[in-house]
């Protein structure tokens, strides 16, 4: 997968890829979350698809069904240190799911790549103007 990162006007900064946009920017006057929220985001959501999926599969009504997410940071460094997420449930969802569906959302490939990190590479490049 290949992203274009471009820099559309003041403190915008957006990634494209295949028909979508993501944009970001930084406070004050944001027009869109920060680049930091976007990647924190992308944990509960993709938390999120694997309840859904785990849901649909079984036929069972997500209806009530909501994430919390929680971060937890170091005060030294004022990295996040803890992510905590809580998957909340109606009281008619079925008992004997709850352990699988916590289950399911550990299998999030963002989890899975925060305790498989990958290397990074940052090089430059001259490219003639268009």
């Amino acid at each position: 997968m290949e992203m274009l990162i471009d820099f559309p006007g003041g403190m915008r900064v957006d990634a494209h890829f295949g028909p979508f946009t993501v944009p970001t920017d930084q406070p004050p006057g944001a027009t869109a979350p920060t680049p930091f929220a976007t990647f924190l985001a992308s944990i509960g959501t993709c938390a999120g698809i694997y309840v859904l999926g785990f849901c649909q599969q079984r036929g069972l009504s997500t209806e009530g069904i909501r994430i919390i997410q929680r971060m937890r940071s170091n005060p030294f460094t004022g990295l996040v240190q803890q992510i905590d997420l809580e998957i909340q449930v109606p009281p008619t969802f079925p008992e004997k799911y709850r352990p699988s569906l916590i289950r399911s959302a550990e299998l999030c490939a963002v989890k899975k790549h925060f305790e498989n990190p990958p290397q990074f590479a940052v090089t430059t490049k001259e490219v003639a103007a268009a």
